[in-house]
């Protein structure tokens, strides 16, 4: 499975039935991940990377190989020196996920990222409702 064979097959999903876990677990085999919205303040994660996220001005996330690089106050709080170390080395690579909340006319979400990815449109009782997005992990920069 590639992203645009994924993408495709997750285009048309109603909300809250975006990826089951067999997709997921595809996906994770195959090295991609599957992003997109839900409610009206998360970022969703599937497939190599599992997590979400609280996007903060439009920055959903900031994504490496490793998975969500944590926010600095977030490791900061735990006070652990290790995880510090880690923030420090992994804060400004990888890649950022845009997730923007009724951004786009049409849409409450609207994911997007520079990171060479496919788009699929997730709908709520028909109507258009979330553009995600389905990259590879191998993609992303070191």
């Amino acid at each position: 499975m590639n992203a645009k064979e994924l993408a495709m097959l997750l285009t048309g999903r109603e909300y809250t039935n975006e990826v089951d876990r067999t997709e997921e677990h595809q996906a994770k085999a195959a090295g991609l991940v599957v992003a997109f919205g839900a409610s009206d303040d998360l970022l969703e994660l599937r497939g190599a990377i599992h997590d979400e996220t609280y996007p903060d001005g439009g920055i959903g996330a900031r994504v490496d190989a490793k998975g969500v690089v944590p926010s600095f106050e977030s490791v900061l709080d735990d006070g652990d020196k290790d995880a510090l170390r880690d923030y420090f080395q992994r804060e400004n690579g990888g890649a950022v996920i845009r997730a923007i909340w009724e951004g786009e006319p049409g849409y409450s979400w609207i994911i997007s990222t520079d990171v060479p990815h496919e788009t699929f449109e997730i709908v709520e009782d028909g109507e258009p409702y979330c553009r995600g997005i389905v990259f590879a992990l191998a993609d992303i920069p070191a």
